[in-house]
């Protein structure tokens, strides 16, 4: 049975992938996923929990205008701000 040629280039780039796979990934992408995954568990060890929120953009604007001109993390920043908004 003889193919289509795009079939044939399908199973081509197949093989080409595969083999980049067995060689190992030249993009880095397994890297960035371990460092998330040892990211998360430090994080999970220090009791952090992720928490999406939407702002206005203006109001996100001034937050990291704020963490920079302290040199500090906004995620820091922010926990220092809700903590003194929930204690007052």
């Amino acid at each position: 049975m003889t193919m289509k040629k795009t079939e044939l280039e399908k199973r081509k780039a197949l093989k080409i992938s595969n083999e980049m796979r067995r060689a190992g990934n030249p993009f880095g992408r397994v890297e960035a996923e371990a460092d998330r995954r040892v990211q998360r568990e430090r994080d999970r060890a220090l009791g952090l929990v992720p928490f999406a929120v939407k702002l206005p953009q203006e109001l996100v604007r001034r937050m990291q205008a704020e963490a920079e001109s302290r040199g500090a993390r906004l995620d820091d920043l922010v926990a220092e701000w809700l903590r003194r908004g929930l204690a007052g």
